[in-house]
Parts: structure tokens; C-alpha cells; sequence
């Protein structure tokens, strides 16, 4: 069953960077599924405040049951990039991207929630997730990343906007920040929200 196997991944992933002292959360779709529509995800993103003098411990402690590269984690710290932890046994994806350090994504790791994930119908995982409001900013500003093209990242956000009440003082406040308070314009139209 694919949320035996999630959580399988994950939950030991999630208790090690606990232990570590590693402070993390979920975004991309595991948060849009958890604050709007929920979906079935191939992979969970996590936002991590690693630092360089940890990747030796976390490499070592993952021991046998991930594939991680120590190289490519001190790459991705250094040029903010991404880097992939595969579990060996059930073969799924982690995609853990090094917490900017810039104001929001700092305030963003601070506001981010403990959730528990409907993986699926018997599966449930305790995670920390972004807050809906961060999980449209950064939806938004990968949309725009992506050229504006992307239909999933649209319904991701309609759906977290029409599941329930936001702090749209907030959002309205940050967008500038991430260069998509005009996309977020569009948000509060389609969605008929009173902004």
C-alpha cells in the first residue's frame, strides 16, 4: 500500500532530523493537501535548517536505509538547491531543500504547524507543515517560476483558498516580497474571496 510505504520513509527521516536538532516542514503538495485538496504526491518536500557542519552526522545516521550523498547535500546548501534522499527498502523520494535564509523563509520555518497527513485512508503521519498562507506564497512564486503554466500549482492554491479562512492582511503584506502580489490579486478574484 503506497501510505505504508510514505510513511515508512518518511516517519524514520522525520524522527532522526528531531533528534539532530534539525528543524524542518513539509511544503509542496503534502501542505496544499493537507490546508486544501488533498492529492496523491510521488515524493514529500521538506524545507530544513541544516547546517554544513551536521551533513557528516546525518549522512553516517542515515546509515543503509537512504541513499544520501554528503557532496550533493553540501552543493545544495551552497547554492540553495534541493538534494534527493531515496529509502532503499520502498524506494520512495525525499526532496530536502536547505531553509533560505532571508526574512520570510526564516519566519515561514517559524510559523510552520504540527499536522497530521492523510496519506490515504488508514494512514495518517505527525508532520510539521508550512501554514496555508506560506504554502499559496511559495505555490504562487513557483507558478511564476514555471511561467504561469502549470495547472496543478493553480488548483493547488484555489483549493487551499476556498478550504478556509486566510490571513490575507498577511498575504497581502508578503506577496511583494516573493514578486507575486499580482498573481495573488488573481487568487482573491477567482476564488471569491473577500480580501
Amino acid at each position: 500500500m503506497a501510505g505504508s510505504r510514505i510513511v515508512e520513509a518518511v516517519a524514520p527521516l522525520l524522527a532522526l532530523l528531531d533528534e539532530m536538532g534539525i528543524r524542518c516542514f513539509a511544503g509542496g503538495s503534502v501542505a496544499s493537501s493537507i490546508h486544501g485538496i488533498p492529492r496523491f504526491t510521488q515524493d514529500v518536500d521538506l524545507v530544513a535548517d541544516l547546517q554544513p557542519e551536521q551533513i557528516d552526522t546525518l549522512t553516517a545516521r542515515l546509515g543503509s536505509n537512504f541513499y544520501a550523498d554528503a557532496g550533493q547535500m553540501r552543493d545544495a546548501l551552497l547554492y540553495g538547491r534541493a538534494f534527493n534522499l531515496i529509502h532503499f527498502k520502498t524506494g520512495f523520494k525525499i526532496d530536502v531543500f536547505p531553509l533560505p535564509k532571508d526574512v520570510f523563509h526564516r519566519g515561514e520555518l517559524a510559523r510552520a504547524e504540527p499536522r497530521t497527513w492523510k496519506v490515504d485512508q488508514e494512514t495518517r503521519i505527525e508532520i510539521h507543515v508550512a501554514s496555508a498562507e506560506d504554502t499559496i506564497l511559495e505555490k504562487l512564486a513557483r507558478y511564476r517560476r514555471g511561467g504561469e503554466i502549470s495547472d496543478r500549482q493553480w488548483s493547488d492554491v484555489l483549493g487551499i483558498a476556498a478550504s478556509r479562512l486566510l490571513d490575507w492582511r498577511y498575504l497581502r503584506s508578503s506577496a511583494p516580497q516573493l514578486g507575486v502580489a499580482d498573481l495573488l490579486e488573481r487568487l482573491f478574484r477567482e476564488s471569491g474571496q473577500i480580501a
